[in-house]
């Protein structure tokens, strides 16, 4: 199993990138938070990796951090969440803020990500509420925490890039534009990538 991937990141999407390492392309499949973490193109990056294996194929799923990876690992083990809702909701919704919303049954938390209704989102509860330890015990060893605060990019693409990641994960264009436009003016013109989708995220919940 590959648990971690360090070389030199050659394509770079807000939901995968291709990382060479010793002369071969790995493609990773990333959550937005760990996007808006990434070094540009050309340069050496390394992420913590969860293989994911099926009886036809093999993919790799990358996080920045240790917490990132945690959580996803701890969303497997719930029914009917695979590899790419698990994604979905690492992109919103931050390991601490996962921890907190499983252990105080939040589920208005999970029924903002696309693809998870109300049904799902209590049983999501049922399912994780004896395994969360496993989370916080990486949360308090690591210290992992994603900064959000990253900027550098204008206006304009950061919207490009959020639409983009928000239609990668399912929602429509229509109310992704809606969305992002009402985040825009929530967060303000210098907000990071990450928390215009975040805000967002949010506003699809309401």
């Amino acid at each position: 199993m590959i648990a971690r991937l360090e070389g030199l990141l050659v394509e770079l999407a807000p939901t995968r990138v291709v990382i060479d390492v010793g002369g071969v392309g790995y493609e990773v499949a990333i959550p937005l938070s760990t996007f808006t973490e990434l070094p540009d193109v050309g340069k050496t990056v390394a992420l913590h990796v969860h293989t994911h294996v099926r009886e036809s194929s093999i993919a790799l799923y990358g996080f920045m951090t240790r917490a990132e990876r945690a959580a996803f690992e701890l969303l497997l083990n719930a029914n009917r969440v695979g590899p790419k809702l698990a994604q979905t909701i690492v992109s919103g919704i931050a390991p601490a803020e996962l921890l907190a919303a499983i252990r105080d049954s939040r589920a208005s938390l999970l029924r903002a990500v696309p693809g998870i209704g109300a049904k799902m989102a209590e049983r999501m509860i049922v399912d994780l509420g004896d395994r969360v330890d496993e989370l916080a015990a990486v949360l308090v060893e690591s210290g992992d925490v994603v900064d959000p605060s990253g900027a550098g990019a204008s206006e304009s693409e950061v919207y490009e890039h959020a639409q983009s990641a928000l239609l990668n994960l399912g929602y429509p264009k229509a109310h992704a534009q809606q969305v992002l436009d009402a985040a825009l003016q929530e967060v303000g013109e210098d907000a990071s990538l990450e928390a215009v989708v975040r805000a967002a995220l949010k506003g699809m919940a309401r």
